[in-house]
């Protein structure tokens, strides 16, 4: 899946960034930008039924859901390395997606991410493996949706201008490492709660 998403994405920059990617973005007709909408829709799809199929129970498959994209994404910028030489450098920046608006940052602000989601993935299946409820508590869900806001935040803040041909602002790098250590924090809270659940027959 990784090799796909990198071969769509050097035909794209062959139509459109001959010249290298660099903002602001080239125009694409409307019908072409569906489809290119519709085609990162089904690769999700994809992923996430891969997930369905191979395990039982919600954490279950969202520990695999969330393994299986980390290594698609990181695989995807390994490609297109081999492909086309880029990223030259892991700050250089990139559309990560496209829905509900371009995301944008450095690439290794994904790479980071996905990191953390191959990690967490498999701990928590791990967890459903030995027959442990995994349980992210009040303080696991705060600080993740605290993490995922911010995240969030730092790649869609310029969304709706760079459809206008704008350029994207810098990169605010602390908020983005305040959400990601928010990410990690959450993680461990719910790991060690999950555990501490089992030790005491909670389960």
């Amino acid at each position: 899946m990784g090799y796909f998403e990198s071969a769509v994405v050097v035909y794209l920059r062959e139509l459109y960034y001959p010249g290298g990617f660099a903002f602001p973005l080239k125009d694409m007709p409307h019908k072409t930008a569906m489809v290119e909408l519709g085609r990162e829709a089904a690769t999700i799809i994809m992923l996430l039924m891969v997930a369905v199929i191979t395990a039982r129970g919600f954490w279950t498959r969202f520990a695999y859901f969330i393994f299986i994209f980390g290594i698609w994404d990181i695989s995807y910028y390994v490609w297109l390395r081999v492909a086309i030489s880029w990223p030259g450098e892991l700050s250089d920046p990139d559309i990560l997606f496209l829905i509900p608006l371009p995301w944008v940052g450095p690439v290794i602000a994904p790479v980071l991410i996905s990191t953390l989601m191959i990690i967490s993935g498999l701990y928590i299946s791990r967890l459903g493996h030995d027959g442990i409820n995994f349980r992210p508590g009040i303080w696991g869900w705060i600080l993740a949706l605290i993490g995922i806001g911010a995240i969030l935040y730092t790649f869609l803040k310029d969304g709706r201008s760079i459809f206008f041909g704008a350029i994207p602002r810098p990169f605010p790098y602390w908020l983005y490492a305040l959400g990601l250590g928010s990410g990690v924090l959450a993680f461990i809270v719910a790991y060690l709660q999950s555990k501490k659940a089992r030790i005491y027959g909670k389960d």
